[in-house]
């Protein structure tokens, strides 16, 4: 790996660009920044055609100059039951600023050359890489510029800010902001640190899978979370050099499936995503150097529905007490699913890598997840319109224990019978066998009784469809 502290030229360099709107090439690679003069704008670590491969000596350097400024995070034995596996839990989300990323934020700053550390560094983040590397810069009193896009939350910003942070909040998504992050790089000479790519972080984040090694003896197999790369690169490394026999599967939403793109294709290649609840995982195009890095080194890969992801966050929540955001939920998600069946019987490790979890879009998973599984249902049935009709249906679900969290009648638009009225019920059940005795009671009861819509999600296994290492 060359030296990173020697300050890169900005000339003739091809880097990802703005990936929700730009056109792409026929290759499915982005085609180049500019700036406002046509000039070409790069990240000058992450060279598409000069890959760099980080080594295991770069993540035992990361361990040892960052164990005084990061939390060493428990491992824990899960409370989860009927999976079939021995689970750990790595709580990667209780570091201060709620995620994995402080790791590989503290190291790339702390190799950075001493008048580097006195100009400063900038980035462009949606949340997590902005909120650690604003909170190490503050801590090693070197300065930090992050663009933030003005879709980022408001929350993640006005913490960023806190840290006495320099916050630019511009552009309308991912590519604008970075286009404008290397523009200021190149204007006043700061080095600009990818969140998943940039070497120094993969070396940091690799750190963890060092700390899960000495953590969990004999583990059979380590579920990571995969976006950009970098994380899946550092821990897989780590990982394999320390534990040969010990599978690394990588997971990844349906709605943002870049690496599953990237080992079809056999390279990092442009995908296209939609919003997802693992919102940290939407990375268009994994990195070059983390793609090189991690690709031998990873047996299988995962692609999870987004339901699955929901319930897994009801499940951390529900059994182990862990508020997780979206992206630290999709191993657990993709056990429950049913596509890593050939790990039952052995001990597994999930990276439970960050929590900051938006509070309304907490509440959003924990109603999908409930409605998912069977315990939260939605109902149309046709009543009586005489007095106590609705009463005495409030009366049936009573008398079973059934909890009704919504209910509204209409009569308006009912044209078959004007004595009769439709009761539309949201109600919650304890679980799958408690909901089919209410529906088993509704029908006996009632001559029409619709439940739920045709695009609810069907809680079934999953046939697995995704790729492994030949």
């Amino acid at each position: 790996m060359r030296d990173l502290n020697k300050k890169p030229s900005f000339q003739s360099v091809f880097a990802p660009g703005k990936f929700e709107s730009q056109l792409m090439n026929g290759d499915h690679t982005p085609t180049p920044m500019v700036d406002d003069e046509g000039k070409e704008l790069i990240d000058p670590f992450c060279i598409k055609d000069q890959p760099q491969k980080i080594t295991f000596q770069d993540i035992t350097s990361a361990a040892f100059k960052i164990k005084s400024g990061i939390i060493k995070t428990p491992c824990v034995k899960s409370r989860l039951l009927n999976t079939g596996m021995d689970i750990y839990l790595k709580k990667d989300f209780v570091q201060v600023t709620g995620s994995f990323k402080e790791r590989g934020a503290r190291y790339a700053l702390l190799q950075l050359a001493d008048e580097q550390k006195r100009i400063g560094v900038i980035s462009a983040s949606l949340g997590n890489h902005a909120l650690a590397l604003c909170y190490h810069g503050q801590e090693l009193q070197i300065p930090v510029t992050v663009v933030m896009p003005v879709v980022a939350p408001i929350m993640k910003i006005a913490a960023c800010r806190q840290y006495g942070a320099n916050v630019i909040v511009d552009g309308m998504d991912m590519g604008e902001a970075k286009r404008i992050a290397l523009k200021q790089a190149k204007e006043k000479g700061l080095i600009y640190i990818n969140g998943y790519d940039h070497p120094h972080i993969m070396a940091g984040q690799g750190t963890l899978g060092l700390e899960i090694i000495e953590q969990v003896p004999d583990i059979d197999a380590v579920v990571v979370p995969v976006g950009g790369g970098g994380l899946i690169a550092g821990v897989a490394l780590a990982v394999k050099t320390l534990r040969p026999n010990c599978m690394i599967i990588g997971v990844e939403s349906e709605r943002c499936p870049s690496y599953h793109a990237a080992r079809e294709a056999g390279k990092p290649t442009y995908t296209s995503i939609q919003s997802t609840l693992s919102d940290g995982l939407a990375v268009p195009m994994v990195g070059y150097n983390a793609f090189a890095t991690a690709d031998p080194l990873i047996d299988k890969m995962v692609v999870v529905k987004e339901e699955w992801i929901a319930i897994a966050i009801l499940k951390l929540i529900e059994n182990e007490k862990c508020i997780v955001e979206g992206a630290g939920a999709t191993g657990l998600a993709a056990i429950l699913a049913g596509q890593l069946d050939e790990l039952k019987g052995k001990r597994v490790v999930l990276l439970l890598c960050g929590g900051n979890i938006d509070t309304t879009v907490l509440g959003r998973c924990l109603e999908r997840g409930l409605a998912a599984e069977g315990r939260l249902l939605k109902f149309t049935v046709t009543v009586s319109d005489r007095p106590g009709g609705i009463a005495e249906l409030c009366t049936t679900l009573a008398s079973i224990g059934v909890s009704i969290k919504d209910i509204i009648h209409e009569r308006a638009w009912i044209m078959s019978d004007i004595f009769s009225v439709d009761v539309k019920v949201v109600c919650e059940t304890r679980d799958r066998q408690h909901a089919e005795q209410l529906k088993n009671l509704l029908h006996q009861n009632y001559h029409r009784v619709v439940f739920g819509s045709e695009d609810s999600f069907t809680l079934s296994p999953i046939a697995n469809s995704n790729s492994e290492k030949k």
